[in-house]
């Protein structure tokens, strides 16, 4: 491909992340822009259980049994000329990490807010990782179509809480049952809401922000509330900025209802418009990465097992970062400094795949893995080593030990451990002493997660002994003495054959500091 066209390729690309608190909608606004995608036929929902219609990014039958998401999708479609990939994340804070790594991997984030609830501690701190990177946020506040909080508080709490600056980009008529629809000042509009037709028709706003066509909203009481609140925004509140927008600085905002498909288009039209291109990367030397450098390179930002339940197969997600991804290409893997053939390469449409023969930089590919690859990992063509900056991990707060119920399926059962540790949602630690395994994880879902993939992927019951709460603390092997072991703070190893203790409190770690103050401890992974 040539440097003309690559560019333009590359600047169709539309790569975010929705990140909300769980029960907020993300899901089924997905389910909305699939549907805009020409993806799906008719937008499901993850409560339609009945039906057995679950959402399209919530793939995994655990997920379709809870009702929630609890690993990051990928949906990839065309729309109004740009190729869009979203990446639909956890919202439960038990897997945040998955979701940071995630944002790592995306141009732009889109926020969903329940309009009821406003601004919950998740969305909080999803927020504040996408603001320490930059990242341009889009605000969508859901569920109008119940009652929700005031406007002017929901605008006013994003500015107080989050610190960042907002800019309604429309401005709700309502809520619930007395829900007219948005006055659309970006547009100059009136999209109203008629849920007995088909859903919404427009009516055009003159210079003064008067409606031009005869209506049954003038002398509205509820209508003129909401005009008068848009004229004191225009007046009084922050200026439209998209130089902020780019740095995360300032988020424009919509309202709308993703369960009865209003607002989601207008929102998706304006998205378009106004979000950044795939942009430069950031390598561990400093060195930034053009999208469309001649050479390709990405990285690793996941890894899923058993997508394909009847393949049992294991895919490493790829973020394009520059070049052209063409199939069949060899590409360096830099941990290793091997040559891997990337042939089997698929693109995503949540649970459902297809071979992509070429892509480009904001592009997210997934290879089929047989064991070569770990989170982080870069690849790239080209002579000159890259290695792109790395990814947050958590270090475990909780810890389980774990082992098969039958013995007699001990095959199945480490398997399963070696494939599911590998995702990076849960930690594996082996005790010196006996070898025995231990799970570490930041939240107790994905200890119940765990135990359900491997019953129902791997055919393997494993009993799960809670040991609560742990300090991971590593040691220098040049300073190790098994006898320190004890226990108060048991001595195990990592998955790289690290030394660390897993001290019962911080009584016993500041214990041990004190009898061994020679001795250094870090909370590194």
């Amino acid at each position: 491909m040539q440097k003309q066209q690559l560019q333009a390729e590359v600047d169709k690309r539309r790569t975010f992340a929705i990140i909300s608190h769980p029960d907020a909608g993300k899901t089924t606004i997905t389910e909305q822009l699939l549907l805009f995608g020409g993806i799906v036929r008719e937008a499901g929902t993850v409560k339609a259980k009945k039906s057995g219609n679950f959402a399209k990014s919530d793939w995994m039958e655990i997920e379709q049994k809870r009702g929630i998401s609890v690993t990051s999708s990928v949906m990839q479609f065309d729309y109004a000329g740009k190729r869009v990939n979203i990446l639909d994340t956890p919202g439960h804070e038990d897997f945040s990490e998955d979701t940071y790594r995630t944002l790592m991997a995306v141009d732009s984030a889109v926020m969903v807010i329940d309009a009821a609830k406003g601004i919950e501690p998740q969305t909080k701190k999803l927020f504040q990782i996408c603001k320490m990177r930059g990242i341009p946020i889009f605000t969508f506040m859901n569920k109008l179509d119940r009652d929700s909080r005031p406007p002017m508080e929901l605008v006013d709490q994003l500015e107080d809480v989050l610190g960042i600056e907002a800019y309604p980009m429309n401005w709700p008529i309502g809520s619930g049952r007395i829900f007219k629809g948005l006055y659309d000042r970006y547009n100059h509009r009136i999209e109203k809401f008629q849920p007995e037709s088909d859903g919404r028709t427009f009516l055009p706003l003159n210079d003064d922000g008067e409606i031009t066509e005869p209506n049954d909203l003038e002398g509205d009481d509820i209508y003129q509330e909401a005009k008068d609140e848009m004229d004191l925004i225009s007046e009084a509140g922050n200026q439209f900025d998209p130089e902020k927008i780019a740095h995360g600085d300032q988020t424009p905002v919509f309202f709308g209802s993703a369960l009865v498909n209003f607002g989601v288009q207008t929102f998706l039209d304006a998205y378009l418009k106004l979000a950044p291109a795939p942009g430069l990367h950031r390598t561990t030397d400093g060195t930034e990465v053009e999208p469309t450098a001649d050479e390709f390179s990405g990285f690793i930002f996941k890894i899923q097992a058993n997508m394909n339940p009847q393949h049992r197969d294991r895919i490493a997600f790829v973020r394009i970062c520059s070049g052209e991804f063409t199939r069949g290409m060899d590409v360096t893997l830099n941990r290793t400094q091997k040559a891997i053939r990337l042939s089997n390469v698929t693109e995503f449409m949540a649970n459902t795949r297809e071979n992509v023969q070429t892509a480009v930089a904001g592009d997210i590919i997934g290879l089929y893995d047989t064991g070569n690859f770990q989170i982080g990992d870069t690849i790239y063509t080209g002579k000159k080593a890259l290695q792109f900056e790395k990814l947050p991990q958590f270090t475990p707060e909780l810890f389980m030990r774990v082992s098969p119920k039958n013995v007699m399926k001990q095959k199945s059962f480490h398997k399963g451990i070696q494939q599911l540790v590998q995702e990076g949602a849960i930690q594996l630690y082996t005790t010196y002493d006996t070898g025995q395994y231990i799970l570490g994880a930041v939240g107790q879902l994905q200890f119940d997660v765990f135990q359900f993939r491997m019953q129902n992927e791997y055919n393997s019951d494993v009993l799960m002994e809670p040991m609560g709460h742990k300090i991971a603390r590593w040691i220098n092997p040049d300073q190790l003495d098994e006898k320190m072991s004890s226990s108060r703070n048991i001595l195990v190893k990592d998955l790289q054959g690290e030394p660390l203790f897993l001290f019962e409190n911080q009584f016993a770690e500041r214990w041990f500091q004190s009898k061994y103050p020679d001795v250094k401890l870090t909370a590194k992974l």
